[in-house]
């Protein structure tokens, strides 16, 4: 049996919407929507691996608040945690530094907009009860 191997996932919540970034790379991914994040290193806490996720690859400082329950299954062995997280007090604006070529902050309205990941979907899905709880401007 192969070990599951985690990767995180950020529902990255701020003033009532969500952060979308869109992949450039591996090209069969490529200009899909995802929520941002990437693998658990052997030995690193899920909740440290998505903080220095989003610092690798969209530049800021960001702290986990809770996990969304369940998970989400991917090509194995690779198995989806997401977790609602918010930018720090004075942290920089996300940009799209590594594997993605646009972020985008959604509205509840706005979140089918864009095509998401067929992965990511279900994840998206179980994130829009906490991000209609959020009020804009919180």
């Amino acid at each position: 049996m192969t070990e599951r191997i985690v990767v995180v996932g950020a529902a990255l919540l701020d003033g009532g919407r969500l952060l979308a970034a869109r992949r450039s790379a591996p090209p069969e991914l490529a200009g899909r929507w995802e929520l941002p994040g990437g693998k658990v290193e052997p030995g690193e806490r899920p909740e440290t691996a998505l903080v220095r996720e989003l610092r690798e690859e969209l530049g800021v400082d960001a702290e986990t608040v809770d996990r969304l329950p369940g998970s989400w299954p991917l090509k194995p062995p690779y198995e989806l945690q997401v977790w609602t997280a918010q930018l720090r007090p004075g942290s920089a604006a996300p940009a799209p530094l590594q594997d993605h070529d646009e972020l985008r902050w959604l509205t509840p309205s706005e979140i089918w907009t864009v095509p998401w990941l067929d992965q990511d979907i279900p994840a998206v899905r179980a994130t829009l009860p906490r991000l209609a709880a959020v009020p804009p401007d919180a």
